[in-house]
């Protein structure tokens, strides 16, 4: 009896498992089947409902799956510089877990003060790690809007002010990124050059201006980086919002551009259920129920892409296409990101992170000024360093809106130089504060003046900060000057003591009213987890410094293109700003109206000096379809070792149209031992010579004569060669 019971047994499992393997698998579960195939055969499956469901929010920082289906939600978290701690399912607040403490990396304007495109290859696999080790499906950043104006608080967050370097450095660290099996979602699409009246500023600009400065590192990150999310910006753009603004979305980013992946809004960045149905939104986050950054709780459903979507297709007053085209590419990002069954698990808060983060901190640090020299300060050659300003101690992973950190570790600059030169040689006193209401300044300042009387050499640490109106999400700054005092606090220690430097930590240019004055200056930025490591290392001359400025530094205010004009200009009238300094942004501004800027764009010195020999090109004359060869050779004729950034420029010399000066084309770091010589090899297509037309609304190579320059900055010209375009 019970072998004849066990032999019916096996024989019933027998016939479920062959019955199990002839049941085919549903295509959207067969990750060998093409993408395609399986993002139809997921959206045939699916309800209206639950079709509706996909495209908006369902808590602050995830949007739903399909459950019934299997196809997990997706989850996103704010970078570009580190994984923000865990939030409440329906707020910003902290949940307070205690295993969420990430690196953090550099800012991004750091990243591109390295002109290093590996190093934000690495930059982008460390922070990708990070979010897939934290189960999220889609980073949001990088950040690429154009630095226009120094007061924009946001400009730490994004890669400067020349549309060729940021393009450079945005597609590695994408592609970085993706490997994780995580989304970058590229930000914010497009003209958010401004924090003051983002939500309902409304920008004017030029197709050439779009096209040539605003646009061209968003396209390298769709076309070459291959990004599988784009997020749209706050403003408005000729009268329209970004986030669904069917010039950008639909007729740029699709139709020109050949984006496939998902646009999500910025939050609280939707307005209208057709428009965002019809110009190309596909995810809608953030906005409440009356589109504005504050409403009732929990109002999901009550979103404009919710159920007054819903309500309008069931009515035929909206086609079902709109809403299936846009399912479509979530589940195409599903497939991608939670879906992949082969993605990596990820790492977190590792010290190979922190590492990276030490590295690109290093490489991005910029010596401005160097008189004696002031730096390096090598260890043992003094007794008595004081080191002044409160930004020595003031942790800078928080604060400045959605790019704050809870970091595992943040070595602050303070910490770094007593780690390197030992408790009994540092000094130290703030000097300032940026909470007046709890210091004395006056009492703060002559401290700092009594203690600098009898130091051998003071290192002045300060600059901005995350405080609202500084580097701020939310908040441009109110001047281009130092705040808190610093100007006066600055000039007080250089009357008591001349061997003072200085360094700025900052994501912006400021004001140098003393710069005559002090013999030394270093650009800092906001560094990150090793930020303290990583300034010592290069002030102590362990690290040579190689950063070069990603944007100019005026001398005054309104040198600066944006900031030229009057306030319609920047920051406009709450309603309206008109871009009239045009395609002439940056450089390409102090170049073509000949002022000189406190510091040009490119500029950055070294411990040791570099020699460059004469740009060579193979020929002379080139037609429309080649490429141009370009070859220089670069010595090492100092005193260490270090790296130089050559760049190169192209100028028109008949321009149909007006063109700047000259334009960054090609660029790259080089590394040198003492006494070492190397030739750099620069590949340019005569394409990337082209303007854009906006009368025949297309790129334009003119045959012409070009000139081509190889230099250290913008403003320091090394050798040129002259080539000739033909038809």
């Amino acid at each position: 009896m019970k072998r004849s019971f066990f032999t019916g047994l096996i024989c019933s499992l027998i016939v479920f498992c062959v019955s199990a393997q002839e049941r085919s698998v549903p295509t959207y579960l067969d990750d060998s089947k093409p993408l395609e195939q399986r993002v139809e055969d997921a959206l045939s499956r699916m309800t209206l409902e639950e079709k509706v469901a996909m495209v908006h929010a369902q808590s602050k920082f995830s949007s739903a799956g399909c459950s019934r289906l299997g196809i997990p939600e997706i989850w996103m978290s704010d970078g570009p510089n580190g994984i923000r701690p865990e939030l409440m399912w329906d707020s910003f607040k902290a949940v307070g877990w205690t295993n969420d403490s990430c690196t953090a990396f550099p800012a991004l304007t750091c990243l591109a003060a390295t002109f290093d495109p590996q190093l934000a290859m690495e930059y982008g696999i460390a922070i990708g790690a990070e979010a897939r080790y934290r189960k999220k499906d889609i980073l949001l950043g990088p950040g690429v809007n154009i630095y226009r104006t120094p007061l924009n608080g946001r400009n730490f967050e994004y890669m400067g002010e020349d549309p060729y370097l940021a393009s450079q450095m945005v597609v590695p660290y994408i592609q970085g990124v993706q490997q994780n099996g995580v989304a970058a979602c590229l930000k914010h699409f497009a003209l958010n050059n401004q924090e003051r009246w983002r939500h309902n500023i409304n920008v004017e600009v030029s197709d050439r201006a779009l096209y040539e400065i605003y646009l061209p590192a968003f396209k390298a990150g769709v076309q070459e980086g291959d990004v599988w999310a784009v997020m749209g910006a706050y403003n408005l753009f000729r009268g329209q919002h970004c986030c669904h603004h069917d010039l950008l979305l639909n007729q740029i980013l699709r139709n020109e551009w050949g984006f496939e992946g998902v646009v999500v809004s910025d939050w609280g960045g939707v307005y209208d259920t057709d428009e965002s149905a019809r110009n190309g939104l596909d995810i809608e986050m953030g906005t409440w129920s009356d589109g504005l950054s504050y409403g009732r709780a929990f109002a999901y459903d009550d979103y404009f892409l919710a159920r007054p979507f819903l309500k309008k297709i069931e009515s035929g007053e909206l086609p079902l296409q709109l809403l299936d085209d846009k399912v479509r590419r979530v589940l195409r990002l599903v497939f991608r990101t939670n879906m992949d069954r082969n993605r990596p698990w990820g790492s977190f808060a590792t010290e190979a992170h922190a590492d990276i983060s030490r590295r690109i901190a290093e490489q991005g640090i910029v010596l401005l000024k160097n008189e004696t020299p002031l730096f390096p300060v090598p260890v043992g050659k003094y007794n008595r360093i004081l080191v002044v300003g409160e930004n020595a101690t003031k942790s800078l992973t928080v604060g400045g809106g959605s790019s704050e950190l809870k970091v595992k570790k943040e070595v602050s600059p303070l910490e770094g130089l007593i780690d390197k030169y030992g408790e009994e040689t540092i000094y130290y006193t703030s000097g300032y504060t940026s909470e007046p209401q709890k210091y004395n300044a006056d009492s703060l300042m002559q401290e700092a003046l009594n203690l600098a009387k009898s130091a051998d050499v003071v290192i002045y640490i300060g600059g901005l900060n995350k405080n609202p109106f500084q580097d701020s999400e939310a908040h441009d700054r109110k001047a281009f000057d130092l705040p808190y005092g610093q100007n006066d606090l600055i000039e007080s220690l250089l009357g008591v003591n001349k061997n003072t430097g200085v360094v700025i930590i900052s994501g912006n240019g400021i004001a140098m009213p003393w710069i005559d004055q002090v013999p030394a200056i270093i650009q800092s930025w906001y560094l990150g987890s090793q930020a303290g490591n990583a300034l010592a290392n290069v002030i102590s001359g362990e690290v040579n410094p190689s950063g070069k400025l990603p944007f100019s530094i005026p001398k005054k205010l309104n040198d600066n293109g944006a900031n030229s004009f009057g306030p319609s200009v920047y920051p406009g009238d709450s309603i309206n700003v008109y871009y009239k300094e045009d395609i002439l942004v940056g450089y390409r501004w102090f170049d073509t109206k000949k002022i000189e800027p406190q510091f040009p764009f490119g500029f950055g010195l070294s411990y040791t000096t570099f020699n460059y020999g004469k740009l060579i090109t193979e020929n002379k004359e080139y037609s429309k379809s080649d490429v141009i060869r370009l070859s220089c050779s670069i010595s090492n004729n100092g005193q260490n070792d270090g790296a130089e950034t050559l760049q190169i420029y192209s100028s028109q010399q008949h321009p149909s149209l007006p063109r700047p000066l000259k334009e960054l084309k090609a660029f790259q770091k080089v590394f040198l031992k003492v006494g070492e010589t190397k030739t750099v090899s620069f590949s340019i297509p005569v394409e990337d010579l082209a303007f854009f037309d906006d009368e025949k609304h297309e790129w334009v190579v003119e045959p012409d004569r070009f000139t081509l320059s190889v230099a250290t900055s913008s403003a320091d010209i090394r050798s040129s060669v002259r080539i000739k375009v033909i038809e």
